[in-house]
Protein backbone atom coordinates (compact mmCIF):
# COMPACT_ATOMS: atom_id res chain seq x y z
CA UNK A 1 0.00 0.00 0.00
CA UNK A 2 1.70 3.34 -0.98
CA UNK A 3 2.41 5.77 1.84
CA UNK A 4 3.58 9.61 1.54
CA UNK A 5 7.03 10.03 1.75
CA UNK A 6 9.06 13.34 1.91
CA UNK A 7 12.65 13.48 0.84
CA UNK A 8 15.05 16.63 1.69
CA UNK A 9 18.73 16.12 0.06
CA UNK A 10 21.47 18.48 -0.64
CA UNK A 11 24.34 17.75 -2.44
CA UNK A 12 23.66 15.04 -4.65
CA UNK A 13 24.49 13.99 -7.57
CA UNK A 14 21.96 14.62 -11.21
CA UNK A 15 21.26 11.41 -11.45
CA UNK A 16 20.05 10.74 -8.22
CA UNK A 17 18.36 13.78 -8.77
CA UNK A 18 16.72 12.28 -11.74
CA UNK A 19 15.99 9.02 -10.51
CA UNK A 20 14.21 10.85 -7.47
CA UNK A 21 11.78 12.57 -9.93
CA UNK A 22 10.58 9.63 -11.51
CA UNK A 23 9.11 8.51 -8.61
CA UNK A 24 8.64 11.59 -6.68
CA UNK A 25 7.37 15.55 -7.40
CA UNK A 26 10.74 17.96 -6.37
CA UNK A 27 7.94 20.24 -5.20
CA UNK A 28 10.83 22.80 -4.53
CA UNK A 29 14.86 22.49 -5.30
CA UNK A 30 16.07 19.68 -3.61
CA UNK A 31 12.61 18.33 -1.48
CA UNK A 32 10.99 15.59 -3.20
CA UNK A 33 7.32 14.48 -1.75
CA UNK A 34 4.92 11.59 -3.03
CA UNK A 35 3.17 8.65 -2.54
CA UNK A 36 5.32 5.03 -3.03
CA UNK A 37 5.42 1.78 -1.72
CA UNK A 38 7.93 0.61 1.17
CA UNK A 39 9.72 -1.30 -1.20
CA UNK A 40 9.90 1.25 -3.62
CA UNK A 41 11.04 3.89 -0.74
CA UNK A 42 13.78 1.75 0.81
CA UNK A 43 15.28 1.26 -2.70
CA UNK A 44 14.91 5.27 -3.29
CA UNK A 45 16.49 5.74 0.19
CA UNK A 46 19.24 3.30 0.04
CA UNK A 47 20.28 5.39 -3.38
CA UNK A 48 20.21 8.53 -1.23
CA UNK A 49 22.10 7.38 1.70
CA UNK A 50 25.23 6.41 -0.57
CA UNK A 51 25.38 9.34 -2.43
CA UNK A 52 25.46 12.11 -0.03
CA UNK A 53 28.78 11.91 0.85
CA UNK A 54 29.06 15.73 1.49
CA UNK A 55 25.65 16.44 1.48
CA UNK A 56 22.56 15.51 4.03
CA UNK A 57 19.40 14.35 3.28
CA UNK A 58 16.17 13.17 5.43
CA UNK A 59 13.39 11.17 4.53
CA UNK A 60 9.97 11.60 6.27
CA UNK A 61 7.80 8.56 5.91
CA UNK A 62 4.63 7.16 7.89
CA UNK A 63 4.94 5.38 11.41
CA UNK A 64 2.84 3.72 14.16
CA UNK A 65 4.15 5.67 16.94
CA UNK A 66 2.99 8.48 18.78
CA UNK A 67 4.62 11.41 16.08
CA UNK A 68 2.68 9.34 13.37
CA UNK A 69 5.90 9.62 10.95
CA UNK A 70 9.59 8.25 11.51
CA UNK A 71 12.92 9.86 10.24
CA UNK A 72 15.96 8.53 8.86
CA UNK A 73 18.75 10.61 8.19
CA UNK A 74 22.49 10.56 5.75
CA UNK A 75 25.37 12.15 5.16
CA UNK A 76 28.06 14.02 7.23
CA UNK A 77 26.56 16.84 8.03
CA UNK A 78 23.31 15.17 9.20
CA UNK A 79 21.29 15.87 11.85
CA UNK A 80 20.71 12.82 14.47
CA UNK A 81 17.14 11.77 15.01
CA UNK A 82 17.46 10.16 18.69
CA UNK A 83 14.20 8.46 20.10
CA UNK A 84 12.95 10.27 23.64
CA UNK A 85 10.37 8.50 25.50
CA UNK A 86 8.91 7.93 22.65
CA UNK A 87 9.72 11.02 20.84
CA UNK A 88 11.57 11.70 18.05
CA UNK A 89 13.76 14.58 18.88
CA UNK A 90 16.52 15.41 16.35
CA UNK A 91 20.25 16.17 18.29
CA UNK A 92 22.87 18.48 16.64
CA UNK A 93 26.35 17.07 16.32
CA UNK A 94 28.42 19.45 18.46
CA UNK A 95 31.73 18.38 17.05
CA UNK A 96 30.64 19.91 13.50
CA UNK A 97 29.16 23.05 14.64
CA UNK A 98 31.33 26.49 14.76
CA UNK A 99 31.50 27.92 18.25
CA UNK A 100 31.49 31.99 18.41
CA UNK A 101 33.90 33.11 20.38
CA UNK A 102 34.40 36.45 22.14
CA UNK A 103 35.23 39.88 21.22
Amino acid sequence: MPSMIVIAATAVPDHLRGALTRWLLEVTPELYVGSVSAKVRDELWSSVAASTADGTAVLACPADNEQGFTLRTAGAHRRDPVDFDGLTLIAFQRGRQEVATPL
